[in-house]
């Protein structure tokens, strides 16, 4: 175990840009995994190394003494910081002191894809993306691709919101869509105000390309035009529009009830 007690450390400022620069982390390739729940996940699923970073008081709390151990059975460098230093890095406010330092996950977009999956246009919010993530994994879809101009999946803020379901999927970022959709061997389906058919009489009891967009303006035009199948999702009148990760919750799990069924 390394002890860092000096803000002048050049380890330290190198993580507390990591921590809170997008543009840092992107350029270096790395995230950071904030809490138990998501260094448990990582452990649980990755098999790589990765640096733990523990506050002094951490190291005395029961959650965290077990996952010191697993980094150390695995090789992994634990480096302990005093908790004012620990406490500039984390964005998370009264929670556990123990984070992962990782490389980002990256997944090579297959040639063709047969299983259902998920296309985000342009989801801008952080706990929505993490929503729809969760969403997703708990509905057994293990595809998604978030195209350009949607928020990044291994951002802290999105990571937490997905509760360690990024791990449990394979993650593409930063696509044209446009191009996507040539590759899909499913029909294209979008939600939309605008049509009659419901998601409990589409067929959805096969593999589909679920595409949500924006939280504001929607899915492009251009998208729009590419969908085979729109779905609307039956709601009071008195609500203008649903949330696009409750949307896409409601949209996963009928398509997993007929599955089922």
């Amino acid at each position: 175990m390394k002890h860092i007690t000096s803000r002048d450390n050049p380890r330290y400022k190198e993580m507390r840009q990591l921590a809170s620069s997008a543009q840092a982390r992107k350029k270096a390739g790395k995230t950071i995994l904030d809490g138990v729940h998501l260094c448990d996940a990582y452990f649980d699923h990755i098999s790589a190394k990765a640096i733990m970073i523990v506050s002094e008081s951490g190291m005395r709390m029961s959650e965290v003494v077990p996952l010191v151990a697993r980094a150390e059975d695995r090789g992994s460098e634990v480096i302990c910081l005093p908790d004012a230093l620990y406490a500039a890095l984390s964005q998370v406010e009264n929670g556990v002191p123990v984070a992962l330092l990782i490389d980002t996950p990256v997944c090579a977009m297959p040639d063709r894809l047969h299983d259902t999956v998920v296309l985000l246009d342009g989801v801008q919010d952080p706990g929505n993306l993490g929503s729809i993530l969760r969403s997703a994994a708990a509905a057994e879809i293990q595809h998604v691709i978030c195209g350009q101009g949607t928020v990044a999946a291994w951002s802290p803020k999105v990571l937490r919101a997905g509760m360690g379901a990024h791990f449990a999927l394979n993650i593409y970022e930063g696509l044209e869509l446009s191009a996507i959709t040539d590759k899909l061997q499913m029909p294209l389906c979008a939600t939309s105000s605008h049509t009659e058919t419901t998601i409990y009489a589409a067929n959805l009891a096969r593999p589909v390309a679920w595409l949500f967009g924006h939280e504001g303006s929607g899915v492009s035009a251009e998208l729009m035009q590419r969908a085979d199948l729109t779905v609307t999702i039956p709601q009071s009148p008195k609500i203008e529009s649903m949330n696009v990760a409750a949307s896409a919750a409601v949209c996963f799990f009928e398509q997993r009830r007929q599955l089922l069924a």
